[in-house]
């Protein structure tokens, strides 16, 4: 895994051992990031299932302005803190080891451009994060969320009943990424 574009491009990511976390195939990466382009410039991110932490740290090489990276897991910090060392982006990141409930609390009082929920597959996470987001009015009035999942029918499902537009959706192999904004 690398950073695909901007000013870390190239560089290689340290990754997680094991089946706990499922990091963001760099061809997907690079199409949720063709996408998005136009809208990361300045920017402000949260990643809130870090992972690696690749997805918070390629919007920053790329131009955003700051990025929230949230992962509950300490051998997940251990490796985004490698990876923000090693991409030299450590003073426009903040970094939260918390269950993400927690993490959007502490957030509640910043405003997002963008933000990435990949969350384990087979958990509602992204609804309980989703409802949570819009409760606590976390978004830029044009801000963008993306969700990734493997069950797109049941997220689709549960999508209709919260005030947001679906803007994109693409199928990458198993992976759905879906492009959401505010429609209050």
């Amino acid at each position: 895994m690398r950073i695909i574009s901007g000013t870390a491009r190239g560089t290689k990511l340290f990754t997680l051992e094991g089946l706990e976390t499922r990091p963001t195939l760099d061809r997907v990466k690079e199409a949720i990031f063709n996408i998005i382009q136009s809208q990361i410039r300045d920017a402000v991110v949260l990643d809130l299932f870090a992972g690696s932490g690749a997805i918070g740290l390629e919007m920053l090489s790329r131009g955003a302005k700051k990025a929230i990276l949230c992962d509950k897991s300490k051998s997940a910090m251990e490796i985004i803190k490698k990876n923000i060392e090693k991409t030299h982006m450590a003073e426009k990141v903040k970094l939260y080891n918390l269950d993400f409930e927690k993490c959007i609390e502490k957030v509640k009082n910043d405003k997002f451009d963008i933000i990435y929920l990949d969350p384990p597959y087979n958990t509602d996470y992204i609804m309980k994060s989703l409802n949570k987001i819009l409760d606590l009015e976390l978004m830029n009035s044009n801000g963008l969320i993306i969700l990734e999942t493997d069950d797109e029918k049941r997220i689709l499902e549960d999508i209709k009943n919260i005030k947001v537009k679906i803007v994109d959706k693409r199928k990458y192999g198993r992976a759905t990424i879906i492009f959401l904004k505010n429609d209050a």
